[in-house]
């Protein structure tokens, strides 16, 4: 192939997946749309000078016409999209794709993002395993022998896919010389091997996108949906998108999101833990915005309520869904009361977002299922709730930029604990693992990321915590140490040293990378070929 180099080790029940037709495939489409995506993400950093010299963000007066005009809509929803009160997302291991797709939840959303380690591996089999469920081919037997094979049922879930985020990008595919864009690898693999099939089975090739911020970058994917379905002969509008709002910046631009994607929307969705990391990361240098422990970080919050009651206005004004946030939750075994308290958290949480007027929302785990689908269906009989318009909202910039928050701490417990989450968590994604169990919740990059960018901005911002400490660089290196030597005392990290070495260049409130995954790509071990 000119020009198409795949670097990463393929073992040959994977060929088929980096055949010489899929990868011509996505180098049209990183030729076509790689240098307008590396001007989007130049256009990032200068939004981000912009707001480092006070100028805080609002809504476009640009685009103000798009906001005001009450007759455009979005499309009605695709088979099987109609109804998504209850959606599963995880990883795309072959036996978490199985038993997502026998939850019994409405959709399953397979993530080659926040809850994927992009070894190639991980990468290639991730799309294998998604291939062999959507030809009905899959089945997976563990190490004790037992068997996992797709339920027959009349009732299928719906199967989207969330490729990585704009600013990753792949180093073991070079397309001309550069590492092709992340996104539009796993886009492009996905699509070109599955798009006629699952038109065949009667839905459709369905995304998340995650982590943008701007109708621009919306734009360049709409682009890219037209000309991938063009080039395979797909009729316009078979791709359905649903955008997160995880960014404090796309906050600001709902109505022209969906506006960009049109024949292509699929809704909008409260990302909230990545939102919360980007209001913290877009204003980590502006004292105004010192956010307190996560835990205190509720979606009571007023920026978070601002945010959540935009959305689902913006959403149903349109005719499209507005879906609800993850419970991190996970069962707690041996440990009945807890597991108790737990559950009814999570119940709350789902009538809350129920009661607002989400029409679904997102569970980390299979337990959770009854629990969401009881919320839901008690309170939301139709399919949807796009009749609640909530035309009695009216959001300010000033509201989605409120984050004060009362009785606000932040104790020398947080910063540990902010440390032990990132430790674990980047020690487990250099090691291929980017979804872990911590502390009875389901940890991914996303809420790794809160925890990093909050150190950050309590030590540059020297904050005193409430024990009375003020938090130095010297501290906070300090704190850093002793909880990784517990963690290295325990045996059960082998890549805790890197991890340590990597951690600490974010702590001292000096250098702040613009994402954890950028950060530690190059750390990551990759199967046999070693590190990258």
């Amino acid at each position: 192939m000119q020009n198409i180099k795949v670097v990463g080790y393929v073992p040959s029940e994977y060929k088929d997946i980096v055949s010489n037709d899929a990868l011509a495939f996505v180098a049209k489409l990183h030729r076509i749309f790689n240098p307008t995506r590396q001007n989007m993400l130049k256009k990032r950093i200068e939004r981000e000078i912009a707001i480092n010299n006070g100028i805080l963000p609002d809504f476009l007066p640009e685009t103000e016409h798009i906001r005001n005009d009450d007759t455009w809509k979005g499309p009605a929803p695709a088979p099987g999209l109609a109804d998504r009160r209850v959606e599963i997302t995880g990883p795309v291991d072959r036996k978490m794709v199985i038993n997502a797709l026998n939850s019994g939840a409405s959709t399953y959303m397979a993530d080659f993002e926040d809850s994927t380690s992009p070894t190639w591996l991980n990468i290639i089999s991730g799309q294998k395993n998604l291939k062999d469920a959507i030809f009905k081919t899959i089945s997976f037997t563990s190490p004790d022998g037992k068997v996992y094979k797709l339920k027959p049922t009349n009732k299928q879930t719906t199967l989207l896919v969330r490729p990585r985020g704009w600013h990753m990008v792949e180093k073991h595919l070079l397309i001309d010389g550069e590492p092709c864009s992340a996104s539009l690898l796993d886009f492009g693999l996905f699509f070109f091997h599955n798009a006629k099939q699952l038109i065949a089975n009667g839905f459709g090739p369905y995304f998340y996108l995650p982590k943008m911020e701007s109708h621009l970058e919306a734009r360049l994917w709409n682009d890219v949906f037209n000309v991938a379905e063009d080039d395979l002969c797909i009729p316009r509008g078979s791709i359905r998108a649903t955008v997160l709002i995880e960014t404090i910046l796309a906050a600001f631009e709902m109505d022209e999101i969906i506006y960009e994607l049109r024949d292509h929307s699929a809704g909008l969705n409260c990302g909230r833990w990545d939102y919360i990391f980007s209001v913290i990361k877009k204003f980590r240098n502006d004292a105004r915005f010192v956010l307190p422990d996560r835990n205190q970080i509720t979606m009571t919050s007023p920026f978070m309520d601002a945010y959540v009651r935009l959305l689902i206005k913006t959403c149903h004004r349109r005719g499209v869904h507005a879906m609800g946030g993850m419970a991190a939750q996970i069962p707690i075994k041996n440990d009945d009361a807890a597991n108790t308290a737990a559950m009814e958290k999570v119940r709350k949480d789902k009538r809350r977002e129920v009661m607002a007027g989400h029409d679904g929302t997102w569970i980390a785990h299979p337990a959770l299922a009854t629990i969401a689908f009881e919320e839901f269906n008690k309170y939301m009989p139709s399919a949807n709730q796009f009749h609640k318009r909530r035309e009695d909202v009216i959001v300010t910039a000033s509201e989605l930029l409120n984050t004060n928050i009362e009785n606000a701490k932040i104790t020398e417990q947080s910063i540990r604990d902010n440390m032990y989450v990132c430790l674990v968590y980047m020690e487990s994604w250099i090691r291929g693992v980017g979804c872990v169990p911590v502390n009875n919740l389901m940890e991914d990059a996303a809420t790794a990321e809160i925890s990093r960018s909050q150190l950050y901005q309590w030590v540059h911002h020297r904050v005193r915590t409430t024990d009375g400490n003020v938090i130095t660089p010297e501290y906070s290196a300090k704190l850093l140490r002793e909880e990784a030597g517990k963690l290295e005392a325990t045996g059960k990290y082998p890549q805790i040293q890197p991890t340590v070495d990597l951690l600490l260049t974010q702590v001292t409130g000096e250098k702040y990378n613009d994402f954890l995954t950028t950060l530690c790509y190059d750390n990551l071990v990759v199967g046999s070929t070693g590190k990258l």
